[in-house]
């Protein structure tokens, strides 16, 4: 298999989400898997959500996702669902996020399944950016995978495997106001919108807190802002990883400009670092505003894969063989599938190839050198565990 061609072919097979419709990308890599001799399962979760499953031996996994995020063509430099091949990069929407990491993953297995040595479990799944409701959290109800050690090809930077990831809250807050003529207030009424307002000045504030980590995990946060502040050309990486990030994105009230707001929903999201509580966290915020009402959340705690175990040491030493010079471990700021992984008892290094200043972006891209060098890493930790 030529692993270029098979990332362009995914590329060109539209699954963006919403709406998640994954069902022909996912055939085309039953198609693959069959032509190399290996059975698999195709795992429905309702209006095209489509997810496969190729059981291996039952000591490592890897593991995908085949949705996309949208992409609108304006500004693109050839069409995003193009999977065009050109000037040493596959072009295309999701290319980097992550149907390189998925490319790589078959072309490894296919390099492999010819020299007789036993392949891992392979999950591909439909949602991973919409949160896996459909995708990874149903394959891990239906216990169609069990805990082991787990690679998730998502696109980490060529010497720095992701072992780890801040932790996640979603809130959804509603506001409630005294409603009068608009003219009079602020005299007369109460804005619900205003008290959202008020609300997301307290929730600034979290920005500004510092938590403590043990001296091993501080290591490798210094090791992590140097690397994503270089990859992003960012600044002030070391702030995000360590302190609370928020991120108000849906705001919603009021009735009419003449009327004060009786109503205002909003969506909150925080990532949480290491050392911060969010069952505190969530208490003391739910105190913030008098008229302000919890009205759901969900969590994730920060997580972590031990830098020492044997996924996190085998992944790292076929990195160094390819790529040469000083190989270690980071952590990240956003969340994927390894979160609810971990949850379950497996443990998760996230490495994968793409160009991380495109992740999400127009002009999202692979590298070809990059796709070809992931294949030989993979297939390195599949015969390390063979």
């Amino acid at each position: 298999m030529d692993v270029s061609r098979i990332c362009s072919d995914l590329v060109a097979i539209r699954s963006e989400n919403p709406p998640g419709d994954t069902e022909a990308v996912i055939e085309y890599i039953r198609g693959l898997l069959e032509g190399i001799g290996l059975r698999s399962r195709v795992i429905g979760g309702g209006a095209g959500n489509c997810n496969l499953v190729c059981e291996g031996t039952g000591n490592l996994l890897f593991c995908g996702h085949v949705d996309v995020v949208p992409a609108l063509d304006d500004g693109w430099r050839f069409p995003p669902f193009s999977g065009r091949i050109e000037d040493g990069f596959v072009w295309g929407r999701g290319s980097t996020d992550m149907k390189g990491g998925c490319a790589a993953m078959l072309a490894a297995c296919d390099a492999l399944v010819d020299r007789d040595v036993p392949l891992p479990t392979l999950a591909f799944v439909c949602d991973e950016e919409t949160g896996g409701e459909a995708g990874i959290l149903q394959l891990l109800v239906k216990r169609l995978i069990s805990p082991c050690d787990c690679v998730v090809g998502e696109p980490c930077p060529a010497r720095s495997p992701s072992i780890g990831q801040k932790g996640l809250c979603r809130i959804e807050m509603q506001f409630a106001g005294t409603p009068a003529h608009g003219s009079l207030y602020p005299a007369v009424g109460t804005s619900a919108i205003m008290e959202a307002s008020l609300f997301l000045d307290r929730v600034r504030d979290l920005h500004e807190r510092e938590y403590p980590a043990e001296e091993a995990l501080n290591r490798i946060l210094d090791q992590s802002s140097d690397v994503l502040g270089r990859e992003f050309s960012l600044k002030g990486v070391s702030r995000i990883l360590r302190k609370i990030t928020f991120n108000p994105g849906v705001i919603k009230g009021g009735e009419k400009s003449n009327v004060v707001a009786q109503a205002c929903t909003l969506d909150l999201e925080l990532r949480i670092p290491w050392g911060c509580s969010i069952t505190d966290l969530l208490a003391e915020i739910a105190g913030y505003s008098p008229r302000g009402t919890i009205t759901s959340s969900s969590t994730h705690e920060p997580s972590i894969t031990d830098p020492s175990s044997r996924l996190v040491n085998i992944t790292c030493d076929e990195v160094r063989k390819v790529y040469g010079g000083e190989v270690f471990p980071i952590v990240q700021w956003a969340a994927s599938d390894a979160r609810h992984l971990r949850k379950a008892g497996f443990r998760v290094i996230e490495y994968g190839p793409g160009e991380i200043s495109t992740l999400h972006a127009v002009d999202e891209k692979v590298n070809l050198v990059s796709l070809k060098n992931a294949t030989r890493i993979y297939e390195g930790i599949m015969q390390g565990y063979a």
